[in-house]
């Protein structure tokens, strides 16, 4: 449960008298936002956006990351990126039903939904080294409820792999194009489906690649039109984005 459908739930306990005025007051206290010391959680962006805060793992100590997983669980689901073992097992010892997502480096609790069939989005991987920021991308974009296919290692450097798939790519709403190297798998793609697509530059490759910096830029020169880009590793930002893009998309026409 989360935003507007928790907060229907409290009005409607207090309209059929099972939850008093003072008590349903007591549960909204922490609207717009719950100061903890250390962050000061957005409670209301549920509401504003159809989708809780996030947590962000990095930087953040297992104790940090523990707190927030349990007060946003007491609210409903919960999605914290870029997680490591020891803040997933603070964050368990709190919130026993958190599970922990190895290649997505991730935490959710609560369950998935269940996507529709239509529309659906494709992640796309260049490399295997790849993966984790794709599974980050994946993970957000099913945590979120839509659909979503994969493709892994379809790099440009055997483009005949990504080719086999034309039919997948061609009837998705969004894509997101997860590459490091070079990058250049965001513009064959961009140059092939009618549809927006998502590039994420990696920090994966040798030294000229600078940490992710040379996709980065290649993705931003792409000359295929429909390409947006996000920042380096950013498959959180990439799946999230997805995600939208389909839950506003109408199913495709039996003609297209």
């Amino acid at each position: 449960m989360q935003g507007a459908d928790w907060l229907h739930q409290v009005l409607q306990a207090v309209q059929a008298g099972t939850l008093s005025v003072e008590e349903a007051l007591q549960q909204l206290r922490d609207l717009p936002y719950e100061t903890l010391g250390f962050a000061r959680i957005d409670h209301h962006r549920a509401l504003r956006k159809g989708f809780p805060e996030v947590v962000f793992g990095q930087g953040k100590t297992p104790e940090q990351v523990a707190v927030l997983v349990e007060r946003l669980a007491a609210r409903g689901r919960v999605l914290a990126t870029r997680v490591d073992p020891a803040q997933y097992e603070a964050a368990q010892q709190r919130v026993p039903q958190a599970v922990y997502h190895e290649e997505a480096r991730a935490l959710t609790v609560g369950d998935f939904p269940q996507p529709p069939e239509q529309p659906y989005g494709v992640v796309v991987s260049a490399g295997t080294a790849d993966m984790p920021v794709a599974q980050e991308a994946i993970l957000t974009a099913r945590f979120m409820g839509v659909r979503v296919e994969t493709l892994f290692d379809v790099g440009v450097a055997g483009i005949h792999r990504l080719l086999d798939h034309r039919t997948l790519l061609m009837e998705a709403r969004a894509i997101v194009v997860v590459a490091g190297m070079e990058g250049a798998l965001a513009s064959v793609v961009g140059g092939l489906v009618p549809c927006p697509v998502i590039a994420v530059p990696t920090s994966v490759g040798y030294g000229a690649h600078l940490g992710g910096l040379a996709p980065l830029l290649t993705m931003l020169n792409s000359c295929a039109p429909g390409v947006c880009v996000v920042n380096i590793d950013n498959g959180f930002g990439a799946g999230y984005c997805m995600a939208l893009i389909l839950q506003q998309a109408t199913p495709l026409s039996p003609t297209r």
